[in-house]
């Protein structure tokens, strides 16, 4: 008898796959945008391609496929001096964009969990605890 291990899908599929992470990055970025502690990281941003890098990241992060080929989150955002209260908004945003369009609570404790174990690559160590 041949026993057929049945894989649950990932939080990707589950989603709905490629344009529900689409659809998460667009609305994450216009609560980012219109956010004045936060439009100022992204002033001088090709907003095309920083939506591209987030949602191939944001497909890893559920289990999709990883295409992503950008430089790390360290080198990347390091030298913004990004203080703990401005990731944490982001945060917040991102939680409130998945929770708005619908995204299982399992989910985005899973994404939660990412952002805090990927917080000292982001946050500036120079600026202590922003708040």
């Amino acid at each position: 008898m041949t026993v057929i291990e049945e894989t649950a899908p990932s939080h990707y599929a589950r989603i709905g796959g490629a344009s529900s992470v689409k659809a998460a990055v667009a609305l994450f970025y216009d609560k980012v945008l219109a956010d004045p502690e936060l439009a100022g990281y992204f002033s001088d941003i090709d907003m095309t391609e920083q939506r591209r890098h987030l949602a191939l990241m944001l497909t890893v992060v559920l289990g999709g496929p990883n295409e992503y080929a950008g430089r790390g989150l360290a080198e990347a955002h390091q030298p913004l001096g990004i203080p703990v209260a401005h990731y944490v908004k982001v945060g917040e945003h991102l939680t409130a964009t998945l929770t708005e369009l619908g995204v299982p609570q399992d989910i985005i404790t899973d994404v939660q969990v990412v952002l805090e174990k990927v917080q000292d690559q982001v946050v500036s160590s120079g600026h202590g605890s922003g708040v």
